[in-house]
Formats: C-alpha cells, sequence, structure tokens
C-alpha cells in the first residue's frame, strides 16, 4: 500500500512568517513603493496609492485630530495580525494612543489599535483582500473597529463588536451619510467630503 500525500489546505501557509518578513524588507530595497502583506499565509501585495487615495487618508487623520487628539491615525503602520500573530498587514491608517508604537519596529503589535481603516485602491485583488481577508484577520486579532471606505461602490462599511473570526456588526452607509464609529473610537464621520475623490 502506498501512502497517498494530501493536498495543502488553503489555510496552510508555504512560506513562514519569518521567511515573509525578510522578503517584505528584500522588496522594500529593491522594488521602490511595493508593500507586501500576509494574510491567512498568503502573500499579497498592496497597490500603490492614487492621489484620491492619499487625500481620503488625510482627511481621517484631521478627523481624528479634532476629535479625538489623544489619538493618531498612523499612516501604512505594519501590524501583527491574526489569532497567533503569524500574519502581517499594513492596513492604510491604524488609530491608536499616539505613542502606541514608539520603541517598535516595522510590525507592531496591535494589542493599542482601536480602529484599522482602508481605502479601496480599485486593483483586481479588492474583492478578496479588503472584503473578505482583512475583515476576518482584523476580527481574529480582536481590533475593535474595522473602517472600510470603499470607492468601488460609494460606501462606507463600519465594522465591530469583533467575536472569533468575524466582526458581529456591519453597518454600511452611502458616501453623504453621517456614520457613528462605534465605542471605543466615538466618533461621527460625516462622509460628504469622501463624495470628491471618487473617479
Amino acid at each position: 500500500m502506498t501512502a497517498v500525500e494530501e493536498p495543502l489546505m488553503a489555510t496552510e501557509s508555504l512560506m513562514t512568517t519569518e521567511e515573509f518578513e525578510e522578503l517584505a524588507r528584500a522588496a522594500d530595497r529593491i522594488a521602490e513603493g511595493v508593500k507586501l502583506e500576509f494574510i491567512d499565509g498568503q502573500l499579497g501585495a498592496k497597490a500603490m496609492p492614487d492621489g484620491d487615495h492619499d487625500r481620503i487618508i488625510q482627511w481621517l487623520i484631521r478627523v481624528f485630530m479634532m476629535f479625538r487628539p489623544e489619538l493618531f491615525l498612523t499612516p501604512e503602520r505594519g501590524l501583527k495580525i491574526e489569532r497567533y500573530r503569524k500574519g502581517r498587514a499594513r492596513p492604510d491608517g491604524a488609530l491608536a494612543d499616539a505613542d502606541a508604537f514608539v520603541g517598535q519596529g516595522e510590525w507592531a503589535d496591535p494589542e493599542p489599535v482601536l480602529l484599522v481603516a482602508e481605502v479601496t485602491s480599485g486593483d483586481q485583488d479588492t474583492e478578496r483582500r479588503d472584503r473578505q481577508e482583512k475583515p476576518r484577520a482584523y476580527a481574529e486579532t480582536g481590533i475593535p473597529v474595522y473602517l472600510l471606505i470603499d470607492r468601488d461602490s460609494c460606501e462606507v462599511t463600519v465594522h465591530s463588536r469583533p467575536r472569533g473570526s468575524r466582526y458581529e456588526e456591519i453597518l454600511k452607509v452611502q458616501f453623504g451619510a453621517t456614520v457613528e464609529l462605534p465605542d471605543p473610537v466615538n466618533v461621527a464621520l460625516d462622509t460628504e467630503p469622501l463624495k470628491a475623490w471618487v473617479r
């Protein structure tokens, strides 16, 4: 009788976290602007942001500075994510105490993060990455709020109350509506300005 090798499951990784970090450092050195992520054991690359994407992040930074000045939305902060912190993500913004990442390396502990924000880039991986993998990974990490600004559908989606590998509450509003970012963020976000930054 011959042993039959079972195929790899989709959640099994072909790379360790340490191998990913080495690859990500090499990519930073040789390919300007390439930002790699490692979610659910899978390697992914973030699309280069356009000017509208950058403007949305600037707007979010100002909103949080006005309403929660003790916090800061740090752009592109590398975070150790998922249940066993084997994943690595670079959300477009990570909201935490202004000193939360002081002394940490490229991949920070997500414990102090109150909210992560992602802005869609319109690339082919948006559906899988921003709408499926990242909500699962951020919930599994225990990040209280995941804010998705979806420029494809002109909607803002607020994921909150993480439990296991999902968020128990999901609220979608069209650009132009005011949406409450729940505890522990507690900010009413008027999304009217977003209408100017979609093409």
